[in-house]
């Protein structure tokens, strides 16, 4: 089978292929940068959530980069991340799970998982005791875009109990948390790291490790987050609070990929009132917009490669399906010298994209084209 070719950068590959379906552009250096930002600054062990992209070549580079541990969700998590990395340490933190799940799970080989009720807690004995069990821990914490406790995690008084369970039963205690989806200030992990002390205390139990979650920011608008401060936060306030200090643990997925890939669309027509249509939408690449919109790092590009240069004009995006519902929630500041047949490509797009789309009236993303850079050659960083 021949390989796939190589491009230099999503232009050079618009220039020369002309391609009129959506394309996602994978940069295996920019993902490998992120993974030793996390591996070079996080104070404790670094895993994947896989859910964000679960894709083969991200799996391999984040292998080749040094991860070792893989947060997955479900069996078919487990098994994308064994067929690429066999002797991957996986943490099986979906805190709910069917019982042949579990059996799925004693097959694969886990070395941690989370627990947020007891019944779910007596569904992990065909696992063995020979297991980390985290319980997960929510608090009415603001800093997220949006919340995960609604779902998963009880409150202190029942995670204190659930980890004297947890102990009781011979299985090494943990406890871990989410603080939500796109924090980018440290405020969210102080307050829980604070109260997963507390629980530890009020449990009687010592806990082996602290799973501090995902939830970090990617750039997706303005300034950069600047994880660096985050990482720091973590382990100073951990630190500080616990009696014996807890190896930590994170989980990051949307701020690993995110920047690995760019999404090129096609212009598809100008309407007279200004507003535009893509060849791309929310069922497919932008499906997560609905919820996670306010993204300004995007560039417009003419058939032959080159820059628009425009001023800004906001303009309504339309997706190509025959659903009205099919646009983006927020106008689009585009170039005013925008034509039909132009690019426009939106960076900072590999997280819940791919793993997201659908092929509802035949659109959405193809197979990624892999890039060097994706930025033109000789530019800085995408949508500077």
């Amino acid at each position: 089978m021949r390989p796939d070719p190589y491009w230099l950068s999503p232009e050079r590959h618009l220039q020369r292929v002309q391609p009129d379906e959506a394309v996602m552009y994978f940069s295996p250096v920019a993902l490998q940068n992120a993974a030793h930002r996390f591996l070079d600054g996080f104070p404790g062990l670094v895993t994947y959530a896989v859910k964000a992209n679960p894709g083969e070549a991200v799996l391999v580079n984040l292998a080749a980069a040094g991860l070792t541990a893989f947060d997955v969700a479900s069996p078919a998590e487990m098994e994308a991340v064994r067929a690429v990395c066999p002797d991957a340490v996986l943490h099986y933190n979906n805190p709910v799970r069917s019982v042949a799940e579990i059996k799925e799970a004693a097959r694969f080989g886990i070395a941690s998982a989370s627990v947020d009720c007891p019944n779910e807690l007596d569904k992990l004995a065909p696992l063995g005791r020979d297991l980390e069990i985290a319980v997960r821990l929510a608090l009415p914490v603001k800093g997220a875009a949006y919340d995960f406790g609604a779902k998963f995690g009880v409150g202190p008084e029942r995670a204190a109990e659930l980890l004297r369970q947890v102990a009781d039963r011979g299985y090494r205690p943990a406890l871990t948390f989410h603080p939500g989806t796109q924090c980018d200030l440290p405020d969210p992990w102080e307050a829980y790291i604070r109260a997963a002390a507390d629980v530890a205390r009020q449990a009687g139990v010592t806990i082996g490790r602290l799973n501090v979650g995902g939830g970090f920011a990617s750039h997706r608008a303005g300034t950069a987050p600047d994880l660096e401060a985050i990482f720091d936060r973590i382990g100073k306030i951990a630190g500080e609070v616990f009696d014996t200090v807890p190896e930590l643990v994170c989980e990051p997925g949307r701020a690993m990929v995110a920047e690995a890939f760019t999404l090129a669309t096609r212009v598809k027509a100008i309407r007279q009132d200004g507003s535009v249509f893509l060849n791309d939408g929310i069922y497919g690449g932008f499906y997560e917009y609905r919820d996670m919109h306010g993204v300004d790092r995007v560039r417009c590009v003419s058939p032959d490669g080159r820059a628009r240069s425009g001023d800004k004009v906001a303009r309504v995006a339309f997706g190509p399906t025959c659903d009205s519902i099919d646009r983006l929630p927020d106008p689009v500041a585009l170039s005013g010298d925008l034509q039909e047949g132009d690019y426009v490509l939106f960076d900072g797009m590999g997280a819940y994209s791919l793993a997201l789309a659908t092929r509802f009236n035949g659109y959405g993303p193809g197979r990624p084209v892999t890039v060097a850079s994706l930025c033109a050659e000789g530019g800085g960083q995408p949508g500077s």
